[in-house]
């Protein structure tokens, strides 16, 4: 069997170009989908994800930039490379176009050779791209990388679930983009903090550690649960419990899953259970409610 044809998404309002890219790429290889607007793109996208979308700047409606803008917020369709054409050469539609999340553009009439060049090189950063982030997720990483905006451009699934877990909620990816935004604004502003903590119930659950920049409009960071410091010394020397029993009662008295604890603390589901055996023994109960009601009774007394 013939290896799958990389899938070019074409995104222009002119047949006349369509059908000239078209016939160029099929014939230099490529499966080649066409939408004749913004709208019809985003369309298509929800059915099947191309490799490379080339995006026609100026298009009546919804035109090229806000398409690659609303795109791009899908997080499956986030990585794809978008290449602008576009007639427009004044810097502030190049910047416009790269701003709106392009990795590259082509002034018209589309040169094909150049075309194919182009293609190919971004076809090849963005498998390298994708190489390096299933690397990170197999290692277990916690890290995610945000654009300018705050927005979340891709994240390990280890870095998603310990953020659902320390900020309560289905789309902590969402409730995130705010502190993000904030950080990204002071960083911008000349700020020099190495990263930012978020607060939950007025109480630190998560710590972002900033990592550098890899991309001109790509940041990565790095994150880690935050332990809850007094109240495991409380518990700790109440019961004789070591640090990491301490730190494993604290977020069982805060209502928290065996598998939120595990992400939140860098352990295995395994040995959070090893862990809990040994606070049963030492609390004198048999389940986690009767640890959790014992942890939370010492938790109000101190």
């Amino acid at each position: 069997m013939s290896d799958p044809r990389d899938i070019v998404l074409i995104v222009d309002d002119s047949p006349e170009t369509l059908g000239f890219l078209t016939e160029a790429l099929e014939q230099s290889g490529f499966s080649v989908l066409i939408a004749t607007s913004g709208r019809a793109a985003l369309n298509v996208v929800d059915r099947i994800t191309p490799d490379l979308v080339l995006m026609d700047a100026v298009m009546p409606g919804m035109d090229g930039f806000d398409t690659c803008r609303t795109l791009k917020r899908q997080p499956a369709i986030a990585p794809v490379p978008v290449i602008f054409m576009t007639g427009l050469t004044e810097t502030e539609h190049v910047v416009h176009a790269l701003e709106s999340g392009g990795v590259d553009y082509l002034t018209k009439p589309i040169n094909i050779d150049e075309l194919r060049a182009r293609i190919r090189v971004h076809l090849t950063n963005a498998r390298s791209a994708q190489s390096a982030r299933v690397a990170l997720d197999a290692a277990g990483r916690h890290l995610l990388a945000a654009h300018g905006d705050g927005s979340v451009n891709w994240s390990t699934p280890q870095a998603s679930r310990l953020v659902n877990a320390a900020i309560e909620t289905e789309d902590g990816m969402a409730a995130l983009t705010g502190h993000l935004r904030s950080w990204m604004a002071a960083r911008a502003a000349g700020s020099t903090e190495a990263g930012l903590t978020i607060a939950r119930h007025g109480a630190p659950v998560l710590q972002l550690a900033f990592l550098g920049a890899i991309g001109a409009d790509e940041f990565l960071f790095r994150l880690t649960g935050v332990r809850a410091g007094s109240e495991e010394d409380l518990l700790r020397s109440r019961f004789g419990l070591t640090q990491r029993e301490a730190e494993v009662l604290a977020w069982i008295a805060k209502g928290k899953a065996n598998r939120d604890i595990a992400e939140i603390l860098g352990l295995s589901a395994r040995t959070v259970n090893k862990h809990l055996e040994q606070i049963y023994m030492k609390l004198g109960v048999e389940n986690r409610a009767s640890a959790a009601i014992k942890a939370v009774e010492v938790l109000r007394e101190g």
